[in-house]
């Protein structure tokens, strides 16, 4: 799982250390640095962002004021040299608050927690490399990777097909693909996530898994061949 963040602090040289951490994190993807909160609330108008590493104190609008103005609001972890912003900051539903100078384990703590708090909004709770657990009918289910058939894009929702179930989660295809082993999983096409081993026959155009026909995209059929090869060996 990866989340797209941006990085805001009008100190050069601190938001530069802040962009050496998430460059080097495997689970951040750096959309855009930001010197200002009023470059910044313009900017999230053309990305979509997950999370936004946020100092308080800039000239023009603080971090807090900018977060006021935003009408869809990111994880926010506040970036800050002063303590006394912390209770003001848990007021805002922070993630987490850094205080600098920062360091790589300190970093890495507070990432790990908006990486929780991104799969809970997803529905996506425990990967525990056989199974995960979702949020599905107000309810958590315990999905075995060896039980599910394939995974369709329903919307804003995922479809997990399984051999006894189906369940709907709130949730993303890139997100279940970044769960799974991807040498038993594969994307066939853009709405579809099948399991290797499921899939009876195919085609250049089709998979079937029993009687149900799943397209298969027309630059994966080789990806196909090779993974349902390596399953083999």
């Amino acid at each position: 799982m990866t989340l797209n963040c941006v990085v805001v602090d009008d100190s050069t040289i601190q938001r530069l250390s802040i962009v050496k951490l998430v460059e080097n994190h495997q689970s951040l993807n750096l959309i855009a640095e930001y010197s200002s909160a009023l470059e910044t609330n313009d900017g999230l108008q053309k990305h979509q962002v997950d999370l936004i590493f946020l100092d308080i104190e800039m000239p023009g609008l603080t971090g807090f004021e900018l977060l006021d103005i935003l009408n869809n609001k990111p994880q926010i972890i506040f970036i800050t040299g002063k303590t006394k912003y912390a209770f003001k900051a848990f007021n805002y539903d922070a993630t987490d608050y850094l205080h600098k100078p920062i360091t790589k384990e300190r970093f890495n703590a507070a990432v790990e927690k908006a990486l929780k708090q991104h799969k809970l909004k997803l529905g996506v709770y425990e990967n525990d490399g056989e199974y995960f657990t979702i949020k599905s009918d107000h309810k958590k289910h315990q999905v075995f990777f060896k039980d599910i058939k394939w995974i369709e894009a329903h919307g804003d929702y995922v479809k997990i097909v399984t051999e006894e179930n189906k369940f709907l989660v709130l949730s993303t295809m890139k997100s279940f693909e970044a769960e799974l082993p991807g040498d038993k999983f594969l994307r066939t096409h853009k709405s579809y996530l099948v399991n290797l081993a499921k899939i009876d026959r195919f085609s250049s155009t089709k998979i079937e898994v029993g009687d149900f026909e799943i397209p298969l995209s027309r630059n994966k059929k080789k990806d196909l061949t090779e993974a349902l090869k390596l399953l083999q060996n």
